[in-house]
């Protein structure tokens, strides 16, 4: 049995937790465990109390400042194609153009990354490699593409495929580049989407790609989704339009991030 002692630090440690949340909008496990030199067991365990106290949302790594206002329910693809579907043509066209014959990319699953799988037909001696059935049914006649699944498990909701099968699949490859879909995207907070197993795998995706290329609307800006992917200063390259916002377009140029733009 805890004593009055124990309790009370507990106590404070979680206060000053919900401090850090609410002034700096997400916390690390590890960097919490160092701080207040206890396990991260014992912190996950304070994240977990918070996230049923409706104060925080656990996430990859940590937790996120719960913010009703802040994150979205995930819609079907055919509810994405439809939303902002000329902005996502042009910034799959522009997209392309980072891709040059023979080389070795992956296109994540999305209907932004479909647009530029429907670029590359013309492309020769080129390797792509997706979890996304969308993308696979845009490339199938495209004869100089050789066409790679990552296979595994199928979510219908977004037609890409997850799980360890296609985990393992991409750790036996190296990529030139990768293009990657978000939910979400916060300047300080980084890339996120809904789906667990679908965040761990972007992960595996951005391990074994030379250069990794975002490619969003600006409506993912100032949006959190539970699941982390990569911080910001992890992405090579951001194609989106014009409408993002000033503060991001700023902060990405001068974490050295080559911003390409389309008209919104």
């Amino acid at each position: 049995m805890m004593d009055n002692k124990t309790l009370l630090n507990t106590s404070q440690r979680r206060e000053r937790i919900i401090q850090q949340l609410q002034s700096q909008g997400s916390v690390q496990v590890t960097e919490l465990a160092a701080q207040f030199h206890v396990s991260a067991v014992t912190i996950r365990n304070d994240l977990a109390f918070l996230e049923k106290q409706g104060i925080a949302t656990r996430a990859y790594g940590g937790a996120l400042l719960y913010d009703p206002t802040a994150a979205s329910p995930e819609r079907t693809i055919a509810d994405k194609s439809a939303l902002n579907a000329g902005v996502k043509q042009r910034i799959g066209k522009l997209a392309a153009t980072l891709v040059a014959s023979d080389s070795r990319v992956i296109l994540d699953s999305g209907t932004t990354t479909q647009q530029i799988a429907r670029q590359l037909g013309q492309h020769q001696g080129l390797i792509v490699m997706t979890n996304g059935l969308n993308i696979a049914n845009a490339l199938v006649d495209a004869e100089g593409v050789e066409l790679f699944l990552t296979g595994g498990q199928l979510r219908r909701k977004s037609l890409s495929f997850y799980g360890l099968q296609a985990e393992q699949a991409l750790a036996n490859y190296h990529f030139d580049m990768l293009f990657l879909g978000v939910d979400g995207f916060d300047l300080e907070r980084g890339v996120s989407t809904h789906h667990e197993a679908e965040a761990r795998l972007n992960r595996c995706m951005c391990e074994v790609a030379e250069r990794v290329v975002v490619v969003t609307d600006s409506s993912k800006f100032r949006r959190v989704s539970l699941h982390k992917i990569l911080d910001t200063r992890g992405i090579d390259t951001l194609v989106t339009d014009d409408a993002i916002p000033a503060e991001y377009l700023d902060g990405l140029r001068q974490a050295g991030v080559n911003v390409m733009l389309v008209s919104a």
